[in-house]
């Protein structure tokens, strides 16, 4: 396996993985917002996305988001390829996306609201805690992300303080980051690469036309 920063050139992944996403909320028939593969294209082209491939084969998918001046920073969007599910590879996307969000944004708050126990538990390891929404960023461009969410009007009800997800928040800077566990088909992880470095082309890049 292999995961790294995606950058511009994985674009041409992009409306598959929106694709992905709605088939996962069908399947899990919970409510997930809708990504649009432009929004998608450009956190890659912007070094805010992580990206993974098994066997050259897309396996998934993360991005990060900052609100609030860069003092909260949310790992959104956590896809994985619905046949390798349950390897490991969401567990080491999540790894390396919080990784990411520490180097680019030290200081802030991570942060994530979810309906899924698998991210509950990965977000748990890494040392996120439950915590109300009135702990969690204020800004409206983040819950207006919740609009294409089938529970929406659940959340608008509770005045934006309660809904199906769980708010899980990690405000610890200085606590030592806890390495999650890679799956053991995993060949090779390359790590998140410093910002401003273009990584090497790998074969799914220099093979095709995220």
């Amino acid at each position: 396996m292999t995961i790294r920063v995606a950058t511009a050139a994985d674009a041409q992944y992009a409306e598959l993985l929106c694709q992905w996403y709605v088939e996962s909320a069908k399947t899990r028939g919970t409510g997930i917002a809708k990504r649009e593969p432009a929004y998608v294209a450009q956190k890659m082209a912007s070094g805010d996305g992580i990206i993974a491939f098994v066997d050259d084969e897309l396996a998934g998918f993360c991005y990060i988001e900052t609100f609030d001046d860069k003092t909260f920073v949310v790992n959104s969007g956590l896809i994985v390829n619905a046949e390798i599910r349950k390897g490991g590879v969401g567990r080491a996307i999540k790894q390396a996306v919080f990784e990411l969000s520490r180097t680019k944004y030290p200081q802030a708050k991570i942060f994530g609201i979810t309906t899924s126990l698998a991210v509950m538990k990965i977000n748990t390891d890494l040392g996120y805690e439950p915590v109300t929404f009135s702990e969690l960023t204020t800004s409206e461009d983040f819950w207006k992300g919740c609009k294409s969410c089938k529970n929406y009007s659940i959340l608008m009800e509770n005045e934006r303080k309660m809904c199906l997800c769980t708010g899980m928040l990690y405000d610890t800077p200085e606590k030592q980051l806890v390495q999650v566990q890679v799956p053991d088909f995993a060949a090779h992880i390359t790590p998140p690469l410093p910002i401003g470095t273009d990584p090497a082309p790998t074969p799914s890049e220099t093979d095709s036309a995220q």
